[in-house]
């Protein structure tokens, strides 16, 4: 049965009950509301039947319950009250460190594991057993290193004390773009390992100048490639 079907007889039959408890009070009290039979009056009946089929007041939303928001009965269901309050300055500020220290740590990581150490090893000169290998994991290294420097440069950003250390190491930043494919071909120099360790170096004390100290972490071959 449609709801509106319901509601409307619901509110009939209390109309009707109503009446006849009106019609019951008046003979009670000597009123006109029975005859002297103790029937119910005609005028009550007649008065409990216009109620019937007289327009009601009804509120819509009542009478179709499915024009009714349930975020106004339950207020845990409206998405804007699901959503977390603005995060403060100082968490902000916290979160950026946080970011600027895991991507800082990965390029320091991935520069010492997979260029400068095997570097130092000799497994880049022509001929040296691996070679290949090793060169293609260097170059997968330094543009893994690249990303993760830009990221952390990014991440200070949210930090005025940490963004104010890192501004000055920008543009050596972004003279390593190119490492990753000189390394694997080969064509990588002293000068060009000579910078890239400047620039970890450096984004390492501007890190704990701002209270945002790098510890190198490795990253493994998957993460290179990924």
């Amino acid at each position: 049965m449609p709801s509106t079907a319901r509601f409307r007889r619901a509110v009939t039959a209390l109309f009707l009950s109503t009446a006849l408890l009106a019609g019951a009070t008046a003979c009670g009290s000597g009123g006109s509301g029975r005859n002297q039979s103790g029937d119910v009056s005609a005028a009550a009946v007649t008065a409990a039947e216009a109620g019937a089929v007289a327009p009601l007041a009804v509120d819509p939303a009542l009478a179709n319950p499915g024009l009714v928001n349930p975020a106004l009965v339950n207020p845990a269901l409206d998405p804007a009250a699901a959503e977390p309050s603005p995060s403060t300055s100082a968490e902000k500020q916290k979160f950026a460190k946080t970011r600027f220290v895991a991507n800082a740590g990965l390029a320091a990581g991935a520069t010492y594991q997979w260029i400068v150490k095997p570097y130092r090893e000799g497994k880049f000169k022509k001929g040296a057993k691996g070679r290949t290998f090793a060169l293609i994991k260097a170059g997968l290294a330094g543009a893994f290193a690249y990303n993760r420097l830009k990221a952390a440069v990014d991440n200070a950003k949210g930090d005025p004390l940490l963004s104010k250390a890192v501004a000055p190491l920008t543009a050596g930043i972004e003279s390593l773009k190119g490492l990753g494919t000189k390394l694997r071909k080969g064509n990588a120099n002293d000068a060009d390992l000579s910078s890239l360790q400047n620039v970890i170096t450096g984004v390492k004390s501007a890190g704990q100048s701002a209270g945002a100290p790098v510890t190198e972490k490795v990253p493994s071959l998957s993460q290179l490639g990924g």
